[in-house]
């Protein structure tokens, strides 16, 4: 199998010939733009749309009142029974929506609407202490939301060395390149939408529900979408209006979601207070270990990050306790952001074991090694397979640790150097998948399967798959992806795409191979021969005796400015174990993607919830910080050669979101290292290092 396979549609997007949603150019196309609500809680009592229909391209103002109904299954998602009551439960709901000739009309037209409101008092601030908190019962991905084994209390009480923290993390938002856009358009009693989504099947099954069609009457098509860190794996509100508009006005209708709009409809990770608490011996070794969260949701629908679960993988403690409580707002919903649950997790357990490390004077490597278990700690299975001790061993190796270590903290100027290490973890998810491999008369391939690719490769990936399982040369394999009409697969999120699509890939091409050897040299049909294959029954059955997951450990030097306080990546390494690597190329992209993603987490990403107003303050990537080139001065991304037969076919792990679990955790490590300031809160800011800092 080529390790190395560039992307097939690489030149479609560096020529700007590939065609994502917005691009699409049907005939009669007019636009929309929504009108957000501009209070947090309360009702819609007066809708003003003279001024918009005055406007001259205006054709249509939709509101609670007259728009389409949308018939929302009991199961389904509340956020996008949009236009459908005159109820505010947040600030940036969809009040009205603008139909236009041109989207300057429509923008035009929606800044022209004039909304009253019935304003009632809100609540948007998170404390630790809020009345409201209670315990769900599952977190996010279906996860109990407490665990306990042992008992922790009596260890913690009666441990040497005990470490008792609290780590904060406000809000965060996903901000695509791409913003969420649709183009929708009804004939004959079906609906087709070009659609920036991780996952067409979804979104077209939430359609038919909603619009009480037929799902084979629904054709969504995400042939290229640029990136969605999560924001993009279920339907999201601009999809479901785009539909609306276009049955309302009988044309074709865009709605590309303004970007300062994204923030309250396209979730976000929610903000997050984690207690941590390690009891150990005098050598490191925890006797106890309990991760306690609490967070928020809206109260539109309950979403519990599940930031405590990485504790109940990562380390050997014989007593623990993992908890999760979440109070309801008037805030948008929170959803998935890559990593969720990991990333926030992991930065706190991870920072926490650096202190345990300080507390015992022991190398924070070392500590973790000595951590190590021998089974999964919270439900006693073996693990699949686990490299960690590996991976922190090689990091050190390739980050020079001992000698930073050695060397540092120390000063170069007004510059303060320090370096610090966090392990990672991220599960392997896979989901039943299908895909069809047709052989043709000219000797080549086609591999059909609904697979979505998000910037990811995923073309590449499955285009290597097909050709090994086939054995012939890659440049035989043509594969065809990002519409519903295609065999049906799961969305791209959890790392999960590579290793649900994959194994479906795997076995369509198999049994393709094994058919045309069985013809021997009789000459193929005209149009092809053709083999499908169904992973449903293998996946559920597979791997349910082990825990699988991927490990890594990341290595950071950052720079802090003495006397500004202002902290500069240096160097940042990551050593992961992930199964079989399949292509090098993607797999290192995708890696150095997620660590400059933790590096934007720990220094720069931030969002304001204005308690007055009850909506986020940054709205835009203007004011929402994330890293730029001249951040990242230099990333390396490696691997060790993993081999696991209880994961798929291929021995593949999801790379997705395991790259930014622990860099934030490297990064605040590192800058306590420097400063001997210990910032319990992300991002790592000026003003919480100034005052301690030697200028």
């Amino acid at each position: 199998m080529s390790t190395d396979l560039a992307r097939p549609e690489g030149l479609e997007k560096v020529t700007g010939t590939a065609r994502y949603a917005g691009d699409q150019r049907p005939d009669g196309l007019v636009h929309a733009w929504p009108v957000p609500t501009t209070v947090a809680r309360g009702d819609i009592t007066a809708v003003d749309t003279a001024a918009a229909l005055a406007i001259p391209g205006v054709l249509a103002v939709l509101t609670h009142r007259d728009a389409p109904a949308l018939t929302l299954p009991e199961d389904g998602d509340p956020t996008l029974a949009v236009l459908q009551s005159p109820r505010v439960r947040h600030r940036g709901e969809v009040a009205a929506l603008v139909v236009a000739e041109t989207s300057q009309d429509a923008r035009a037209g929606a800044e022209a609407v004039r909304i009253g409101y019935a304003v009632e008092p809100h609540d948007v601030v998170l404390t630790d202490d809020h009345p409201g908190l209670y315990t769900p019962e599952k977190a996010n991905g279906g996860h109990p939301a407490v665990r306990t084994r042992g008992d922790f209390d009596h260890a913690y009480r009666q441990a040497a060395v005990r470490i008792d923290r609290t780590y904060r993390i406000g809000p965060l938002h996903n901000h695509p390149m791409e913003p969420h856009t649709a183009t929708a358009r009804w004939s004959g009693g079906r609906l087709t939408v070009h659609d920036s989504s991780q996952g067409g099947n979804n979104v077209q099954e939430t359609l038919a529900a909603l619009f009480g069609a037929r799902p084979q009457d629904v054709l969504v098509i995400s042939e290229h979408v640029g990136g969605g860190f999560g924001a993009k794996g279920t339907a999201r509100p601009h999809v479901v209006l785009a539909a609306m508009a276009a049955l309302h006005v009988g044309r074709p209708v865009r709605l590309a979601l303004p970007r300062a709009q994204m923030s309250a409809l396209t979730g976000h990770r929610s903000p997050t207070v984690h207690r941590v608490r390690l009891g150990a011996d005098g050598g490191g070794r925890l006797a106890a270990l309990a991760h306690e969260v609490v967070t928020r949701s809206s109260t539109v629908r309950e979403f519990v990050e599940q930031a405590a679960v990485p504790a109940r993988v990562m380390y050997a403690a014989p007593h623990s306790r993992t908890a999760h409580r979440v109070v309801r707002q008037d805030v948008p919903t929170p959803s998935w952001m890559r990593a969720p649950g990991e990333a926030p997790g992991m930065f706190a357990l991870e920072c926490a074991m650096d202190e345990l490390a300080e507390a015992c004077g022991l190398d924070p490597v070392e500590l973790r090694v000595r951590n190590e278990p021998a089974v999964e700690p919270d439900t006693g299975r073996p693990f699949s397979s686990r490299h960690l001790v590996e991976c922190l061993r090689e990091g050190a190796r390739r980050f020079d640790w001992a000698g930073e270590r050695a060397r540092a903290p120390r000063r170069e100027g007004a510059w303060l150097l320090g370096s610090g290490v966090a392990a990672s973890t991220y599960p392997v998810l896979v989901a039943p998948s299908t895909a069809e491999a047709v052989a043709l008369p000219d000797g080549t391939f086609l591999l059909r399967t609904n697979a979505t690719d998000i910037g990811t490769g995923a073309r590449a990936v499955l285009t290597g798959i097909a050709a090994e399982a086939l054995g012939v040369p890659a440049d035989r394999v043509t594969v065809a992806i990002g519409r519903t009409d295609l065999p049906r697969a799961p969305l791209a999120g959890g790392s999960a795409g590579t290793a649900s699509w994959g194994w479906a890939v795997h076995e369509a091409c198999g049994g393709l191979r094994r058919a045309l050897a069985d013809r021997g040299d009789a000459p193929l049909p005209a149009d092809g021969l053709r083999h499908r294959a169904d992973t449903t029954g293998a996946v559920l059955e597979a791997g349910r005796a082990y825990a699988r997951h991927a490990f890594g450990a990341q290595f950071a030097q950052v720079a802090v400015d003495a006397d500004t306080g202002e902290v500069r990546l240096r160097r940042l390494v990551g050593v992961f174990a992930a199964g079989r690597i399949l292509n090098a190329r993607t797999a290192r992209s995708q890696l150095v993607g997620g660590m400059i993603m933790g590096v934007s987490m720990a220094l720069l990403e931030h969002s304001t919830m204005d308690r007055e107003f009850g909506d986020h303050a940054e709205r835009d990537l203007a004011s929402y910080h994330v890293a730029a080139n001249a951040d990242i001065p230099s990333v390396e991304a490696h691997w060790i050669d993993e081999r696991d037969a209880h994961l798929n076919p291929m021995g593949a792990k999801g790379i997705g979101e395991i790259g930014i679990v622990g860099t934030a955790a490297a990064v605040a490590n590192a800058v306590h290292h420097a400063t001997g300031v210990r910032v319990r809160e992300l991002p790592v800011r000026p003003e919480a290092l100034l005052d301690a800092l030697p200028g």
